[in-house]
């Protein structure tokens, strides 16, 4: 298993402190999320049916014909290797680590690079991977360059998948409206941006011939009833979706304005987390552990990840973190 943020009761045995102590900055999940309606018992009761609002809200919510409900875009990730054999898969990287591990697992020839050595690979590769915005740099690639990378690809029956388990948002930037064409496979989070991880819920956009075989994979009920039942509400709530949005990005940019007064200026993100590269990674993430913070560590390159912390308490013992590791430092 790779490693990943929000392994909060393993840092509480580490560090020895109660896990209600936490401040866990460690994911890019919305820290607050909407009202969630109850959910009535018979939903409880049956299996979950494929002809509900579900596949109809979404569609509408990304703006495409036709897509495919999964057990988090994880689930997909796992899958997409399993339907063709034999490829040369190139990632961009750094990146989300479970897709090279995925494509690896299924014994695909890997190959990772930067995304300015993407032209000088892509004549060799049959599967490109980009992760849109990135994680955890929070590069965003535009879509003319995807596309003209699509094209390519496409042209030899290729594949371009891209990841946008962060581009709730942004969404003028992301490939949802070219999602039916051959070849291009985009896979969206439910639950990072609606702040509902725990449901494990995602979709993958591509053409209808990929939708099938992947979900002939999958098997029935890849979904449960529960998370389809929220899902639908919440996908379909336009005016808690404006002011989710509108309070991320407010808070993402106070993270980079807290983050840069203490000399850790960001060198990338988007509106669910920030990004640090410091040689100081080690100390910092101990510093941090020591007074209950949790923040996500990278060692390639030395780097940390910062979440947005979910009220003013926790904007005030982070504020506190990094005043003191400062002092400390002097």
């Amino acid at each position: 298993m790779l490693e990943h943020g929000g392994r909060l009761r393993a840092a509480a045995r580490t560090f020895e402190i109660p896990l209600p102590q936490w401040l866990d900055l460690s994911t890019g999940i919305a820290p607050y999320g909407f009202d969630v309606p109850a959910i009535p018992c018979e939903v409880w009761n049956r299996l979950p049916e494929a002809d509900d609002e579900l596949e109809a809200v979404a569609r509408d919510y990304y703006g495409v014909a036709s897509l495919l409900p999964v057990a988090g875009s994880q689930a997909a990730i796992q899958m997409l290797p399993r339907l063709r054999r034999g490829l040369q898969v190139g990632i961009v990287s750094p990146c989300y680590a479970e897709h090279a591990e995925a494509w690896r697992r299924e014994g695909h020839r890997l190959s990772e690079f930067s995304e300015g050595s993407v032209p000088r690979a892509l004549d060799g590769l049959d599967v490109l991977v980009v992760v849109n915005p990135n994680n955890p740099t929070g590069r965003l690639v535009p879509v003319e360059q995807l596309l003209a990378w699509h094209a390519q690809l496409a042209a030899r029956g290729g594949w371009l998948v891209v990841d946008e388990a962060f581009m709730d948002l942004s969404p003028d930037s992301s490939l949802a409206a070219y999602a039916h064409l051959p070849g291009l496979i985009v896979l969206r989070s439910f639950g990072k941006f609606f702040a509902m991880a725990g449901a494990r819920l995602g979709f993958v956009l591509a053409e209808a011939e990929l939708l099938t075989a992947l979900g002939t994979q999958l098997g029935p009920w890849p979904v449960a009833g529960p998370t389809r039942f929220i899902a639908a509400s919440l996908l379909a709530d336009r005016e808690g979706q404006q002011r989710q949005r509108e309070r991320l990005l407010a808070d993402a940019q106070r993270l980079v304005q807290l983050l840069t007064a203490s000399e850790l200026a960001p060198v990338g993100g988007c509106g669910l987390f920030q990004w640090v590269v410091t040689e100081e990674t080690d100390r910092l993430y101990e510093a941090f552990a020591r007074r209950g913070i949790l923040v996500r560590r990278f060692h390639y390159p030395p780097s940390l990840r910062f979440g947005l912390p979910p009220d003013e308490a926790g904007w005030s013992r982070l504020t506190d973190a990094l005043a003191q590791y400062r002092e400390a430092e002097q």
